[in-house]
């Protein structure tokens, strides 16, 4: 078993977590915990997304968001899920397209009300536009590994998707666990079979509904995957996803990689007060487990956790 000596992290929690929140979490606040991010060493962030502020009203100060996020440290991605959304992101600013579609028809028409066959013929359009504007796309395939309400989800459907992204030019693809259905010998077999079928970029984004997402990841590492999507605290999860739960933690992925000896780039620590910021700012306790332990040096997790040793 050969494991990579870095991984690149993708930093989702300004949108998966935001826009799954309950209530609007104010724009100073989004703008303070970006900051926070980034200021931990987060490279390449999914910022916000351009959808219809009726349907998700915590998104309603995307544009905001994103003319305001700090540059140059971080790239800003806006995840859209359809051509209007993507012309709102590009005159925003962003540096990158998260062009969402489900690899199902039923989670596809509950989360954006268009069929597969209705999103992909936006496509076209929109590569044209941010070729443009010089901007990125990346293309996700949410419930890539089951759907909430078909089941399993074949794989020939999956990369029927990922070829509508790949043959029009996208930078890279993310295999999402929307459902959090996905088990370690499923992500190794999609994993393994997306590397031979598929010379592009991709990124793995694991939910934690059924507690299996920290071992998804390591699943993935060992079938070759090096970039990952998580959220600060934990925070997160997909709005038409039944009683849904958040994303792996930032800090605790950090955390279990750099003891693995695989570099991440980002500083532990910074990131821990930046997830105790968030916990702070939401006046909830949140998921991530590292934030209330702290790193593996008992001397570091004093300074961070203040609990008696």
């Amino acid at each position: 078993m050969e494991l990579p000596n870095q991984v690149k992290i993708r930093e989702v929690a300004p949108r998966d977590g935001f826009q799954s929140w309950p209530d609007f979490v104010p724009t100073e606040h989004k703008r303070e915990i970006i900051a926070a991010a980034v200021d931990s060493g987060i490279q390449e962030m999914e910022t916000t997304s351009f959808v219809s502020p009726k349907a998700i009203p915590q998104m309603r100060d995307a544009a905001e968001v994103i003319q305001t996020a700090p540059r140059p440290a971080c790239l800003h991605f806006a995840l859209v899920p359809n051509l209007k959304g993507a012309q709102l992101a590009i005159e925003a600013g962003v540096d990158g397209l998260v062009v969402v579609i489900s690899s199902s028809e039923q989670h596809n028409m509950a989360n954006v009300r268009r069929s597969i066959k209705e999103s992909t013929a936006d496509l076209d359009e929109i590569f044209n536009l941010a070729r443009k504007k010089n901007r990125r796309v990346t293309g996700a395939l949410a419930v890539a590994f089951g759907c909430p309400y078909q089941g399993d989800v074949p794989t020939a459907d999956v990369f029927s998707l990922a070829e509508a992204f790949v043959s029009r030019g996208a930078d890279s693809l993310i295999l999402a666990d929307t459902t959090g259905m996905a088990t370690p010998p499923r992500v190794s077999r999609l994993v393994q079979d997306f590397r031979k079928q598929f010379n592009v970029d991709f990124s793995l984004h694991f939910h934690n509904n059924r507690g299996t997402a920290m071992t998804n990841l390591y699943a993935a590492l060992t079938a070759g995957a090096t970039v990952f999507d998580t959220a600060l605290g934990g925070i997160g999860g997909c709005p038409n996803v039944p009683l849904a739960a958040g994303n792996l933690p930032t800090e605790d992925v950090v955390y279990m990689l750099e003891d693995m000896g695989i570099e991440t780039g980002i500083n532990l620590l910074s990131l821990i007060q930046a997830a105790k910021l968030l916990e702070k700012r939401l006046g909830q306790t949140l998921p991530g487990q590292v934030m209330k332990s702290g790193p593996r040096d008992p001397g570091e997790a004093l300074k961070v956790c203040h609990h008696s040793l």
